[in-house]
């Protein structure tokens, strides 16, 4: 039989580099402090499944005519409180042209970018060609729920990315947790042929 061996902690060792700077550049984009770090496979793994994610829920929450990324914008306005932009805003910097769009809004300008993740207009509010909330329920029915749980959920993933590019993984302390309860087990031990 082969024995299964426990690396040694010097084997599982990974270099973080600055732990707050590749936090925070795998807020900006998924995967890009593991790519930092030197850690590629894990990198593209979170790239594509986060971005892919997001960007599915940006396609099902729009269309042409309507403007796309419609299910991805901020607003704090009374009576349109957008909490699922606080998971959105997660992706990092795919999801910031909705704080560009907001804020044009507010001003009372129109969107730009053909409304790509601008809020829906406000009844009784100028920006005549931007469609209301109720508007968008109407036009994309159930893509509009669907669009803001992908994207939600594609944030709140990203999350967890941020973490393990501050964090680092798991093993290691796992490997050191393996060796403490070996030890014990083998002080615990009776004696071979003892009463």
């Amino acid at each position: 039989m082969t024995e299964l061996s426990v690396p040694n902690e010097s084997d599982l060792s990974i270099d973080l580099k600055d732990p707050a700077l590749a936090a925070f550049l795998a807020w900006l984009l998924p995967g890009l402090g593991h790519f930092y770090q030197g850690r590629i496979a894990k990198g593209l793994l979170f790239s594509i499944c986060i971005l892919s994610t997001f960007f599915y829920g940006v396609y099902l929450g729009g269309s042409e005519e309507l403007g796309w990324g419609r299910v991805v914008y901020a607003s704090w306005r009374p009576g349109d409180k957008r909490l699922p932009y606080l998971c959105q805003v997660a992706v990092g910097l795919p999801a910031l042209p909705a704080l560009v769009q907001a804020s044009r809004v507010r001003n009372g300008r129109e969107p730009a970018w053909n409304g790509l993740m601008a809020p829906p207009r406000l009844d009784g509010i100028a920006l005549p060609g931007q469609p209301t909330l109720d508007m968008l329920h109407k036009r994309l029915h159930r893509f509009f729920e669907l669009g803001t749980v992908f994207t939600m959920v594609a944030g709140l993933l990203n999350v967890l990315a941020i973490y393990d590019a501050w964090g680092g993984p798991v093993f290691a302390e796992e490997g050191k947790k393996d060796e403490k309860d070996e030890q014990e087990g083998d002080a615990e031990e009776p004696p071979a042929g003892g009463a």
